[in-house]
């Protein structure tokens, strides 16, 4: 009996967790060159900027580098949405090669 209840609430925690391990998987991460950062305090509106947008998952930015590196889902967010946020904020940006 303990056996079973134990096996039954094991399948129940897996089923409830998939989905956060499948989608953790499924995450990219790129870095844009922002070489518009005149200041210390450009990479927080590159950060928050990038951080609105549906899908991003961490973004940091970098004022030394110029450079902001996002992680994000690809099914809900592209590079072309996160360079049109920088933009947006006044930080024009392009992947890094």
């Amino acid at each position: 009996m303990n056996r079973n209840l134990i096996f039954s609430a094991l399948m129940l925690l897996g089923a409830l967790l998939t989905p956060f391990l499948a989608s953790a998987a499924e995450t990219k991460t790129v870095t844009l060159d922002v070489p518009g950062m005149t200041c210390k305090f450009c990479p927080i509106t590159i950060r928050k900027a990038l951080e609105k947008v549906p899908g991003v998952i961490d973004a940091k930015s970098d004022y030394e580098t110029k450079s902001a590196t996002v992680t994000f889902d690809p099914d809900k967010t592209n590079i072309e949405a996160l360079t049109k946020a920088t933009e947006n904020a006044g930080y024009p940006s392009v992947l890094k090669k």
